[in-house]
C-alpha cells in the first residue's frame, strides 16, 4: 500500500511531471479557515532538487495559501494519478512565498516553461518553494479514472481582458485590491 520515499527521486519526478494538476493544502496557527487549493497545469510545478519543489503562484480569487505560509510555512503538495495505475503523493514541507517583481521570485520563475503556463508572464504574483520532509505515497483506489481534455481558456482570457481595460498595470491594481488580505484577515500580497 503506502511507502514513504527518502527522496524524489528520477522516477517520482518523472510521474510527477506526467500528472495534470496538483493541490496544495494549509492552515493557519490558532484557528482560522484550512485551506485546500488546485493548481495548475502542472508545468507551474518543478522538482528543484531531491527535497526541494516550487510553483509558479499566478493571480486567483484568493490568497490563502500565500498568508497561511508567510504565518507558519506548513504546506502539503498532493498529487494524484487521474489516469493510469492508481496513486497519491503527497509532499509534506514548509513552503517560502517570493513575490513578484523581487531577485528570487525572477530567479526560481526563470526555470519555468512559461510557454506552457496561460497568462504566467502577465498574471504570476510570487513563486512557492517547498522544502520537502516527508514524501508519502497511497494506494489512489478511490480516485476516479479521468480523461483529461485541456486546460480552461477562462483565466488567460480574464488575464487578457483586465489588461485591455485597465492597462498594464491592472492586474498588480488586482492584486492589490483582491489578494492584500486572507479571509481571516492575514496579511497576503
Amino acid at each position: 500500500m503506502g511507502k514513504v520515499h527518502a527522496a524524489i527521486d528520477a522516477k517520482l519526478e518523472q510521474w510527477i511531471g506526467r500528472q495534470q494538476m496538483f493541490f496544495v493544502a494549509t492552515a493557519p496557527e490558532g484557528g482560522g479557515r484550512v485551506n485546500l487549493s488546485p493548481k495548475g497545469p502542472i508545468a507551474s510545478l518543478r522538482v528543484l532538487d531531491p527535497h526541494t519543489l516550487a510553483y509558479l503562484d499566478t493571480v486567483g480569487s484568493g490568497i490563502e495559501t500565500v498568508a497561511h505560509l508567510r504565518q507558519n510555512g506548513r504546506i502539503c503538495v498532493m498529487l494524484c494519478a487521474f489516469e493510469g495505475p492508481p496513486r497519491i503523493v503527497r509532499l509534506h514541507g514548509r513552503g517560502e512565498v517570493f513575490a513578484s517583481p523581487g531577485n528570487e521570485f525572477h530567479e526560481i520563475a526563470a526555470g519555468f516553461d512559461r510557454s506552457a503556463i496561460p497568462a504566467a508572464d502577465r498574471a504570476s504574483r510570487s513563486v512557492v518553494r517547498v522544502t520537502v520532509d516527508r514524501i508519502a505515497d497511497s494506494c489512489g483506489y478511490g480516485v476516479p479514472l479521468m480523461e483529461y481534455r485541456g486546460e480552461r481558456p477562462q483565466a488567460e482570457a480574464w488575464v487578457e481582458a483586465t489588461i485591455a481595460k485597465g492597462g498594464e498595470g491592472a492586474i498588480a491594481d488586482y492584486v492589490a485590491s483582491h489578494n492584500a488580505r486572507s479571509i481571516d484577515g492575514m496579511p497576503g500580497i
